[in-house]
């Protein structure tokens, strides 16, 4: 794990992202206090399910009729 502040992060970003694509945490801090983390990012291994919320969501009947104050709002209704 690999300490830096906002100021050193800002002006060695490029070396940071190498440092963490080795492998390394990078934990940034203000004041001395530590307040992000930089990690490697890894793509979910389970693949996307289209239709995974099928029967848990509900549209209402009335979805696409637009209240008649936001109508005159937009100037379609008069």
């Amino acid at each position: 794990m690999y300490i830096t502040n906002i100021s050193e992060a800002k002006a060695q970003l490029s070396a940071l992202i190498e440092k963490v694509l080795a492998g390394a945490e990078i934990i940034i801090g203000k004041a001395g206090k530590p307040v992000a983390k930089l990690i490697p990012y890894r793509r979910s291994e389970v693949p996307r399910r289209p239709g995974a919320l099928k029967g848990k969501i509900k549209i209402a009947k009335d979805f696409d009729l637009l209240p008649k104050d936001i109508a005159l709002s937009f100037g379609a209704e008069e």
